[in-house]
């Protein structure tokens, strides 16, 4: 599992899917449509076009993107909408989404002593009663 959403590199997680999958050099090559030497150097890269990102999240069925997702919502600031600017027709997505993996990240932060809660509400932006309730709740169970 990755354990810092700050630094990705996205060649390197996705070698490590192919190799927990067995996946078959010569089906790899064949569904992206590239050579072996290509494909090698895609393991070494640190960012992918979003095209090539998309069709390895189809055949590791796995959601590469989400990754970058959850640096996000624990490394962006909050959005403001600034009053008189107009609604975008983009897709809005809730940020205050947290998966069970962003939240073992953070307890696993605060657990180790690398970061107080104080540290955790001012840094990534969640709730200082939300933190507690994970803490309550899964240090319980």
């Amino acid at each position: 599992m990755i354990s810092n959403f700050r630094n990705i590199h996205i060649g390197k997680l996705i070698h490590v899917r192919v190799t927990e999958n067995k996946i078959d050099l010569f089906r790899i090559c064949s569904f992206m449509n590239c050579t072996e030497k290509e494909i090698s150097e895609m393991y070494l890269q640190k960012d992918l076009p979003t095209d090539v990102l998309m069709r390895w999240s189809k055949l590791l069925e796995y959601d590469f993107f989400r990754l970058y997702s959850q640096h996000l919502i624990l490394y962006s600031p909050p959005s403001a909408l600034a009053s008189g600017t107009e609604v975008s027709k983009l897709p809005k997505f809730r940020k205050n989404i947290y998966t069970q993996e962003i939240i073992s990240f953070i307890l696993e932060l605060v657990k180790r002593g690398e970061k107080t809660k104080r540290q955790i509400v001012d840094e990534y932006g969640i709730p200082n009663s939300t933190l507690n309730k994970w803490i309550y709740k899964y240090s319980t169970s």
